[in-house]
């Protein structure tokens, strides 16, 4: 099956003539203490989007939260859970937390972009789980992502297992986006697959 996605995939990409269809698919998410397992009763808030752009192969996330019961000791992305929208699974992105995100607050916001074909953005042990490459981890986490099997989370030291976390769901994009987005997608693997080989 996976040969026969990446054939047509591939096909794809010839018939197009190499033109440049980039796509941007756009994750949003209601971060909240009833959407962590468990549950809590944080009167906290947030909201997040997590931008990727095939083009670039770059992913950037956003995000805002307020009324924190305790302050900010991490944020990143975990992924990928077993079932869409339910459970815990550990972290996909780097450790100990997002760079440079709000530590010690209770409230705040957040922007950065991250280079998906970067080791750096990834957690080690995500890259180990996903094949050992990160090619591997890539592939996942964007498999993950379009799944609903992703959430970005929110830890403090009142819930250090995380207070507010909201699953990224995919707004939904123009019908003809979503096939290019999975162009982009072969593309910026085989971006990854060109850098590894001019670096060895």
């Amino acid at each position: 099956m996976k040969r026969l996605a990446l054939a047509c995939s591939i096909s794809l990409l010839m018939l197009g003539g190499g033109a440049a269809h980039a796509a941007v698919i756009t994750y949003s998410a209601t971060l909240s203490g009833l959407n962590e397992a468990p549950q809590n009763n944080s009167p906290a808030t947030g909201r997040t989007t997590v931008m990727i752009d095939d083009a670039t192969g770059m992913m950037t996330v956003n995000a805002i939260f307020s009324g924190l019961t305790g302050i900010t000791t991490a944020s990143h992305i975990h992924c990928c859970t077993a079932i869409p929208g339910v459970g815990n699974i550990g972290v996909a992105t780097s450790l100990p937390s997002f760079p440079a995100f709000p530590l010690g607050v209770t409230s705040g916001n957040y922007t950065e972009t991250f280079d998906l074909l970067n080791s750096a953005t990834y957690a080690p042990a995500f890259i180990t789980r996903s094949g050992g490459t990160v090619d591997g981890a890539l592939t996942a986490l964007l498999a993950g992502m379009a799944a609903g099997r992703s959430y970005l989370n929110i830890h403090t030291e009142a819930f250090p297992g995380g207070e507010i976390r909201g699953f990224l769901v995919a707004e939904v994009p123009e019908p003809g986006s979503i096939a290019l987005f999975g162009l982009g997608a072969v593309g910026v693997a085989a971006l990854g697959r060109r850098r590894a080989a001019a670096a060895a």
